[in-house]
């Protein structure tokens, strides 16, 4: 470890798909450095690939995030310490036994047969869009509702409810205003509440990953109400944001690399390898939080007992001896050790649903709309905050 003026975490960036210029001193004194959080508490910040990977899988970092000792980087973030975090926010062996229920409908092999349906999705999307006329506001009229869409069919949540959701998650992930997030919790479990007393009393239950929840480990006891109000916000919460924001960040930045999109509408098959090095290169979410449980040996360095450890992704993707020249746009490069799915026994449990959700919905948007272009100036164009998932606010097109 170098020893440097603590940097404040998180930043907002100036540009939207690079990291803060404020990073760039942890970029300098990797593998680990200490930064400020909000409230002045001092954690450690993990900026090498390497050592992220080692310590992603060590058991004595913990991910419950209830605990006091958790790293909060917001403080509407610490108001959250009473919500539970299914998945992502518990520890081994509980997160083994509720990884293991969610799995099977996470599969290449499920993703695969959903390909159709998303694919469905994308093309109504852009008839209404198209049929509207321009220009169009692409987060509202594409991004986000490609990936509500997709999420509420898989999970078996009624599409007409996606605004409401959608709404409350942004007051739960985008507000600083405490009471608003603790408002906005609570109408999403008082939403989910009702929704699964609503599957509980069907006749013929639904075929989505929640009606499975209902009707299988709810019935059998191996859940109750409470866990699968807990697996229904985080799976419908998780799976809309990120992906809705990697497709209106994605869009973005490939407009402003107009040689990376022509190389893309002359060989479509690079679409996988471009969605890739876009969740390496954007890293829209930009922070894993983690809890020491017991003293760590670093490199000669002691990460202590409740010492706060944060993970910050596109700080990781940038390591120079993986990915030379990192800032910069370039799917002929390897990019498959990227951290924009985590790692360890909590990596992305969706990961290849996204990849597939991506991989469609650029494909598709580039090629129906050849002209697709900016309709402002890129430097007025509003894009989200430091401390939330990264992505554009509004991104105004043309065709």
């Amino acid at each position: 470890m170098t020893e440097t003026e603590p940097v404040t975490f998180p930043q907002d960036r100036s540009c939207p798909y690079q990291s803060p210029t404020g990073y760039e001193p942890l970029r300098a004194t990797r593998p680990l450095t200490r930064v400020t959080l909000y409230d002045g508490r001092p954690v450690w910040m993990v900026t090498g690939h390497a050592l992220a990977r080692q310590l992603l899988a060590d058991p004595r970092l913990s991910s419950d995030s209830t605990h006091p000792a958790f790293p909060a980087t917001t403080e509407g973030m610490a108001a959250m310490r009473n919500f539970r975090v299914a998945l992502m926010g518990v520890d081994d062996p509980e997160h083994h036994a509720q990884r293991r229920m969610l799995a099977p409908s996470f599969t290449l092999r499920r993703t695969t047969e959903l390909r159709p349906g998303i694919q469905r999705i994308v093309d109504g999307l852009l008839d209404a869009m198209t049929e509207k006329g321009q220009p169009a506001e692409l987060v509202s009229a594409f991004a986000l509702p490609v990936a509500s869409m997709v999420i509420c069919e898989l999970l078996g949540v009624p599409s007409e409810d996606r605004h409401f959701f959608e709404v409350q998650s942004q007051r739960l992930l985008l507000s600083s205003d405490v009471a608003d997030v603790r408002d906005a919790q609570s109408k999403l479990a008082a939403y989910f509440a009702e929704l699964v007393d609503r599957k509980q009393k069907q006749s013929e239950p639904g075929d989505g990953v929640l009606d499975e929840l209902v009707q299988q480990q709810l019935r059998e006891g191996v859940l109750d109400r409470q866990g699968v109000i807990e697996f229904a916000t985080v799976l419908l919460i998780a799976g809309h944001e990120s992906t809705a924001n990697m497709i209106s960040l994605g869009v973005y930045t490939l407009l402003q690399h107009p040689e990376r999109l022509a190389e893309l509408r002359a060989d479509p098959g690079l679409f996988p390898a471009a969605v890739d090095e876009l969740l390496r290169l954007l890293s829209v979410v930009d922070v894993l939080g983690r809890r020491a449980t017991e003293d760590i040996e670093v490199g000669g360095t002691t990460i202590r007992t409740d010492d706060g450890v944060l993970f910050s992704p596109s700080v990781i993707n940038r390591e120079e001896d993986l990915y030379p020249a990192p800032d910069t746009l370039d799917w002929h490069r390897s990019t498959r050790q990227h951290f924009a799915f985590g790692f360890g026994i909590h990596q992305c449990l969706a990961q290849n649903l996204a990849r597939a959700e991506l991989e469609i919905a650029l494909h598709t948007l580039f090629d129906r709309l050849p002209g697709l272009r900016l309709a402002a100036p890129p430097e007025e164009i509003p894009f989200r905050p430091g401390y939330a998932i990264q992505g554009m606010l509004e991104l105004p097109v043309t065709w």
